[in-house]
C-alpha cells in the first residue's frame, strides 16, 4: 500500500508554477523588423537544449515537493495478542491413588484416570474440551514429598511427556499425602509466572498476558505429611491472588448390612473439609469425583470457568520513501545549475 503522509504539501506546486511562468515572462527581448531571414535557419543542438534547464528545474521542484509530502510504503503485518491462564496441576501420587475406578468401561487406577482426563484437558487432539493451547501449564506431583514435574510452559508436548513418567509412590518412606507443601510449591511457581515468561521467552514472540492464575488440585486423601498445612497453603494462595479448584478423587462410602450394601452417594472415603475450605478461601471451587466421567465433567466446568483469549491484530507497517525523491530533486537542481554555468550559459 502506498500513501502520502502530508498530501497538502502538493499545494506548494501552485505558487511555484506561477513563479516559473512569471520569470519566463520577465526575460530580456530584442526587437527585429523582420525574422523571415532567420525562419529557415535550422537551430543548433545548443539552441534546442535551451529549455532543458527550465524543465529540470520544474521536475526538481515536483520531486522536492513530493519528498515533503512524505511518500510511504505500507506492509500489512499481524501481531498475536494472547490472554492466557496460568494453570498449575497438583496431582496426588500416593499409594491410595492405585485404587480402581471406571474409565471408558474398564477399571483403571485413580492416577491413570486423572492422567487421562488431564491429557484431554490440555491437548486439543485428545478429547472434546478443545485443549488449552494459549495457557501456561505446569505440574506438581506429591506423596510424602512435593516434586515439581514440569515448570509453567506453553510447550504442552513436553508437559505431556513428563506426565507419563508420574508413578505411584513405592514404599513407606515415599508414601504419604503432603497436600499443603504441594499447593504452596505450585502457588510459588504461579506467583513468579511473569518472571519465568520473560526469562524463557516462552511467549512465542507474541504479546502474552496472564489473565488469571489457578491451581487444580487432585487428591484422594487428607494432609498427613510435609511442613505446610492446607490452611497455610490457602492463606498464601489468597495473598497471591491464586484460585484453587480442588477435586476429591474418591468413591462412595458404603456400609455392609444383612440386606446388602448401603451406599451414600457422593461422599468421599476421607475427610474433605480441608479441601472445601481451601477452595472457598481462595475463590475457587470444590468437587468430588467418584468416577472418570465425573472427573471429566469437572475439568469441562473448569474449562468454561477459566477462559483464555487469543486474537490477531492486523496493522500496516509504513516505511518512509521520501529519500529517492529528495535525492532526485537535488540531482536535477545540480544538473540545471551546471548546464547554466557551462554549456547553456547565456548573456546577459
Amino acid at each position: 500500500m502506498f500513501r502520502f503522509e502530508s498530501p497538502w504539501m502538493f499545494l506548494l506546486l501552485v505558487p511555484l508554477a506561477a513563479l516559473i511562468v512569471w520569470r519566463r515572462s520577465d526575460r530580456v527581448r530584442l526587437r527585429f523588423s523582420s525574422t523571415a531571414a532567420a525562419a529557415g535557419v535550422r537551430g543548433s543542438r545548443r539552441a534546442r537544449m535551451a529549455r532543458l534547464p527550465l524543465l529540470l528545474r520544474a521536475l526538481a521542484l515536483v520531486a522536492l515537493v513530493t519528498a515533503l509530502a512524505r511518500p510511504q510504503h505500507g506492509t500489512e503485518r499481524a501481531r498475536e495478542v494472547s490472554q492466557g491462564v496460568a494453570v498449575a496441576m497438583v496431582v496426588d501420587r500416593s499409594s491410595s491413588m492405585g485404587e480402581r475406578m471406571r474409565l471408558g468401561g474398564r477399571a483403571v487406577t485413580r492416577l491413570e484416570a486423572v492422567k487421562r482426563v488431564f491429557r484431554e484437558f490440555v491437548d486439543p487432539v485428545e478429547g472434546q474440551m478443545g485443549g488449552r493451547p494459549n495457557d501456561m501449564i505446569g505440574m506438581t506431583a506429591f506423596a510424602q514429598y512435593a516434586d515439581s514435574v514440569c515448570p509453567l510452559t506453553l510447550s504442552h508436548a513436553t508437559l505431556l511427556q513428563l506426565l507419563d513418567a508420574v508413578r505411584l509412590a513405592e514404599g513407606p518412606l515415599e508414601d504419604g499425602t503432603a497436600i499443603g507443601d504441594a499447593v504452596v510449591l505450585a502457588a510459588a511457581r504461579l506467583a513468579k509466572a511473569e518472571e519465568s515468561l520473560g526469562r524463557d521467552g516462552d511467549g512465542g514472540g507474541s504479546d502474552y498476558e496472564i489473565a488469571s492464575k489457578i491451581v487444580i488440585l487432585l487428591t484422594d486423601g487428607e494432609n498427613n505429611a510435609g511442613d505446610r498445612s492446607v490452611r497455610d497453603a490457602a492463606e498464601l494462595c489468597r495473598q497471591w491472588g491464586i484460585k484453587v479448584y480442588a477435586i476429591g478423587v474418591g468413591d462412595e462410602r458404603g456400609l455392609q448390612t444383612p440386606f446388602g450394601r448401603l451406599s451414600a452417594p457422593l461422599r468421599p472415603g476421607f475427610d474433605d473439609r480441608d479441601l472445601r475450605e481451601l477452595a472457598d478461601r481462595t475463590g475457587g471451587k470444590y468437587w468430588l469425583a467418584t468416577d472418570a466421567d465425573t472427573l471429566r465433567s469437572v475439568h469441562e466446568e473448569i474449562d468454561r470457568l477459566e477462559k483464555s483469549e487469543f486474537e490477531v491484530v492486523r496493522f500496516l507497517d509504513y516505511r518512509e520513501a521520501f529519500a529517492p525523491w529528495a535525492l532526485a530533486g537535488l540531482a536535477m537542481l545540480s544538473l540545471e545549475a551546471l548546464l547554466r554555468l557551462t554549456l547553456l550559459r547565456t548573456v546577459p
